[in-house]
């Protein structure tokens, strides 16, 4: 009698599981201190290198990082950090509803003797109606606070500056992104160089994470499946 090492259904049984394990482990989502990756587009920018004094025998030059002394110690130049406070709230919402009602009545009172006496007028009446009432609701709301703290990136002719930056929190159990990139004026910044993020223009705000928080608030891939293929 075959013992259960020597057969061959049970090893090969033995050596799937293996695999599973081994695709399943390495499909799995680590968890660890390992640096991520950065994304591209939200590098930080770095003060420039100082320029060379023109030799044309002025003193003041302009052109070496010039700031006025009102603007005391707010942000002016590629490279100076500005705080953005996260004070995002939004909420919508939207509702209709119609009703109509149509009816109709015809009715036909044919001769009552004579060769048309046919039928009687009981018999030549007809009345119709319809009725119709619907009614839709929506409402979404949002919120979003907190600081990141971005650089400037580039300043343009008309005192705009362009602003990027993102944060990378790496937690015990998953990781926290958030990521900024917009246009602030140099006068909505303030002394204690801060910016509300209601005043950024073209802003993309990013906030995700990932790890095993986030997967167990997300649907698994199998149910996801079935709800796409799912007509109800």
């Amino acid at each position: 009698m075959p013992t259960r090492t020597s057969n061959p259904d049970w090893n090969a049984a033995v050596a799937l599981g293996l695999v599973a394990a081994l695709l399943f482990g390495a499909m799995a989502e680590p968890v660890d201190a390992r640096p991520r990756k950065r994304d591209l587009e939200y590098l930080p920018a770095y003060a420039l290198s100082p320029v060379a004094p023109t030799a044309n025998g002025a003193i003041f030059q302009a052109a070496n990082g010039y700031s006025a002394l009102t603007n005391g110690s707010r942000a002016a130049m590629v490279g100076d950090l500005v705080t953005i406070s996260l004070v995002e709230r939004t909420q919508a919402s939207k509702s209709n509803s119609a009703s109509t009602d149509r009816s109709g009545e015809l009715g036909l009172t044919p001769p009552s003797t004579g060769p048309l006496s046919l039928f009687k007028s009981t018999d030549a009446s007809a009345s119709g109606g319809a009725t119709f009432d619907g009614k839709g609701s929506a409402a979404q709301s949002n919120q979003l606070n907190g600081e990141i703290s971005v650089t400037i990136v580039r300043i343009f002719p008309n005192g705009t500056m362009l602003v990027r930056g993102e944060k990378l929190l790496t937690l015990n159990r998953g990781d926290e992104n958030i990521s900024l990139i917009g246009l602030i004026r140099q006068a909505d910044i303030g002394p204690d160089n801060r910016v509300p993020s209601t005043r950024v223009a073209d802003a993309r705000i990013t906030y995700s994470g990932k790890g095993e928080i986030a997967r167990g608030s997300r649907q698994g891939w199998l149910n996801h499946f079935f709800s796409i293929l799912s007509p109800f």
